[in-house]
């Protein structure tokens, strides 16, 4: 039989890994009476870990929330994880101080071995240059989101279109339904009741108004699934497809090697030397073939003809700004 130190480390990390728990079932687990299970329970409800007993059959127990953060117990995979998580965290962002001190803190309780790979991790969380004008979220502004959101309560906002312009909010009135990351932001998905319509709000511009307003019943999102549905808008469609509006191929005159690190998610494919096949997409024709002259080699348009259209309106105009007079 197990210690009963080493025996209640185990019993906690059982109430953790699932909603409920039999006594019968932990006692089987632990290799020990049902008797013995209820005094280990005990145990750890005074040591703060507030547990409670549900009727049923058998009868059971849970680990529940409670009014205060008692200690908690990770396996190794978790702990490399939760460390890795907290070192993202910690670059760039309003709880960058409290993330360092969460992760001070695991790291002087971690056995050797963990704290050995842990030690050999340094993550630094690079923002992307585009989102220098991205403004910190505050925590409490995520906690009456999130709050929201969980309770289902319209809400009512000062949203500003511009930073810059901060003093030039509107009042909006949203259904909000997920709170999402996208390439260094956040964003609120909310359904618009003023412009029926789903819309993204940059967390950073809002300014959300308590108290909330009444409770609603979530709408269906198109296609069901939040990334793709985000993704799709992002790129300028419907909400109902992840794929670009706009989607031409092209042959240019450079090494697939040299095309690649440029294609973002576009496809080369190698046609011999000096020589690649370009599939890409964008939200405009005008976009796709500005995007494809970047790359600064011949081009041999296969199709479709919208492309050929947007790269001659092109031509026209760079014809028309290369013979503008620049004064002396």
């Amino acid at each position: 039989m197990q210690k009963t130190s080493s025996r209640l480390l185990s019993l906690l990390s059982l109430l953790q890994t699932r909603r409920g728990w039999s006594g019968e079932d932990l006692a089987e687990r632990l290799d020990v009476t049902p008797r013995t299970v209820r005094r280990d329970i005990d145990r750890l409800r005074e040591l703060g870990y507030p547990i409670t007993a549900f009727k049923g059959p058998a009868g059971g127990y849970r680990l529940d929330a409670g009014g205060h953060l008692p200690p908690l117990l990770f396996d190794d995979g978790q702990a490399v994880a939760l460390a890795v998580a907290l070192q993202s965290a910690a670059t760039g962002t309003t709880i960058a101080e409290d993330a360092a001190g969460a992760l001070t803190m695991i790291r002087q309780v971690m056995p050797s071995r963990l704290r050995h790979r842990i030690d050999m991790l340094r993550i630094t969380a690079v923002h992307p240059p585009e989102n220098g004008d991205a403004s910190q979220v505050a925590p409490q502004v995520f906690t009456d989101l999130s709050t929201a959101i969980h309770a289902r309560e319209e809400l009512r906002l000062d949203y500003a279109q511009d930073r810059k312009a901060a003093t030039e909010q509107q009042r909006r009135r949203v259904q909000p339904h997920h709170l999402v990351a996208w390439r260094g932001r956040w964003y609120l998905l909310a359904w618009d009741l003023d412009r029926d319509d789903w819309r993204t709000f940059r967390v950073d511009r809002i300014h959300p108004h308590t108290p909330t307003g009444p409770r609603f019943t979530p709408r269906e999102l198109p296609g069901g699934d939040v990334p793709a549905f985000i993704t799709s808008r992002f790129r300028g469609s419907d909400g109902t497809t992840t794929d670009w509006p706009c989607q031409g191929e092209v042959v240019l005159d450079l090494p697939a090697t040299a095309v690649a690190p440029f294609a973002q998610d576009g496809i080369v494919e190698e046609l011999g030397p000096g020589r690649c096949r370009l599939t890409l997409g964008s939200w405009s024709w005008t976009g796709l073939a500005a995007t494809i002259g970047r790359f600064d080699a011949n081009v041999e348009v296969i199709g479709p003809p919208e492309l050929n259209g947007a790269f001659a309106r092109l031509a026209t105009r760079y014809a028309n700004a290369a013979r503008t007079t620049i004064p002396s």
